[in-house]
């Protein structure tokens, strides 16, 4: 990753907690804006001057969570989520909340609602579907919102994951995917967009999500 100097174009800052697709989530950033100075940081100050940030995560939210804090980088995401142009990632979105039923977790309570668990019954009677939800499904754009521009309407992207949120305010979803039944997969809130699916292994609709987020202006 690009270092310290001049910056031409953004900055912007993945947060490397010790727990994330971080490569591949930089190399997808650099792909769709080339001017731009990616830096994949476990320093608080980069995250203090980056134009917008990406917050992924990957795992279990018990230790993404224990992780987050013992980075040292809580206040900086708690600031980036309050001040810039922020993109929350998988267990990165799930962070955002206000709890997790795994583990019974704390999350950071940026956005009001909780995190649960895919109801093995609700699998059962929808055929038998597997928990981990893994693999491309579509995304109903249920709300309009900058970063959908350039993107159809029901496209497919990659999921991995057992726990999805639940937002405690219904206005806070912008994308709706069915797996048994429906689930929140994407959400927005002022300057905060954050998704249950994985952008960077997307193809060509994740490409276009991560480049609106460059252009967005919130």
């Amino acid at each position: 990753m690009a270092g310290p100097g001049t910056v031409t174009g953004k900055l912007v800052a993945v947060v490397d907690y010790g727990m994330g697709n971080l490569r591949s989530v930089a190399k997808a950033l650099e792909h769709v804006s080339p001017k731009s100075r990616v830096v994949i940081t476990s320093d608080p100050a980069v995250i203090r001057q980056a134009d917008r940030v990406v917050f992924p995560g990957q795992g279990a939210m018990p230790d993404c969570m224990r992780y987050l804090a013992a980075s040292g980088l809580t206040e900086s995401v708690l600031q980036a989520a309050a001040t810039k142009p922020l993109f929350g990632v998988c267990i990165g979105e799930q962070m955002l909340f206000e709890r997790s039923e795994e583990g019974d977790t704390p999350g950071l309570g940026v956005l009001p609602g909780e995190v649960v668990r895919f109801d093995p019954q609700t699998m059962r009677e929808a055929g038998g579907l597997k928990v981990p939800h893994m693999g491309w499904n579509r995304v109903h754009q249920s709300a309009a919102h900058p970063l959908w521009d350039g993107i159809v309407q029901d496209d497919f992207f990659y999921f991995v994951h057992s726990y999805h949120v639940v937002p405690a305010k219904p206005a806070l979803e912008t994308g709706l995917t069915f797996y048994g039944s429906g689930f929140t997969s994407a959400v927005a809130q002022d300057n905060i967009f954050a998704t249950q699916f994985q952008p960077e292994k997307s193809a060509a609709s994740g490409l276009r999500l991560y480049e609106n987020f460059i252009h967005w202006q919130p």
